[in-house]
């Protein structure tokens, strides 16, 4: 199932996407993982809050962005997290029901439930004897 989810963005997509107009562009880090029933996906988005996170999905694309507000006032005399606009896409497999995609931010994760369609989960058949 290592198809299910691909990094990055499309070139149809990225052909299309917005340009920022001020502030600083990044890419958050992302980790994926595959169970049997999802792939969960966790992406490190410090000092952002719920309702500056835009989620959406579309056409087999989850398509992550929002904005990071800067912190603190003042002169920094280190500055290791960034602040401005995040963006990033993934496309996404049709074993993925996306009717059932969940999210929440937390400490400043953002989780990614993509649950698996039934058709396409493991399942164990019975054998019988004769």
């Amino acid at each position: 199932m290592s198809e299910i989810l691909t990094n990055g963005p499309s070139k149809e997509r990225n052909a299309v996407r917005p340009e920022a107009t001020r502030g600083v562009q990044f890419i958050p880090r992302v980790d994926i993982f595959e169970t049997e029933t999802e792939l969960t996906l966790l992406a490190d988005l410090p000092g952002v809050r719920p309702e500056d996170v835009d989620l959406n999905y579309e056409k087999g694309e989850l398509t992550l962005q929002g904005s990071v507000r800067p912190r603190h006032e003042g002169r920094f005399l280190g500055q290791e997290y960034e602040t401005g606009d995040f963006y990033r896409t993934f496309t996404i497999h049709e074993s993925i029901d996306p009717s059932r995609i969940t999210a929440e931010c937390k400490n400043g994760v953002l989780t990614v439930h993509l649950p698996k369609s039934e058709a396409v989960r493991p399942r164990q058949i019975q054998v019988r004897g004769a």
